[in-house]
């Protein structure tokens, strides 16, 4: 898995987690979820997020070029 696949599906967890937590426990859990979301913000611009590191650390590897989707790939005969 791809430091960026590894990132999004953090990222996505712990955003669920956290509206979960924020619905059903208490609203402050919400901080959180906008602390998730600038975080993503701001990587998209500096390219520089903790998590990326610590995914690197635990031996994700970086991509290779352009992910290709399915809808990229050829039709199967």
């Amino acid at each position: 898995m791809t430091v960026e696949r590894g990132l999004r599906g953090i990222a996505g967890f712990l955003i669920l987690l956290s509206v979960a937590l924020g619905y059903w426990v208490h609203a402050a859990f919400f901080l959180f979820t906008a602390f998730v979301g600038a975080n993503l913000f701001q990587s998209a611009f500096t390219n520089a997020c903790p998590m990326m590191a610590i995914l690197r650390k635990a031996g994700f590897q970086d991509s290779k070029g352009p992910v290709r989707i399915a809808r990229d790939l050829p039709a199967r005969s």
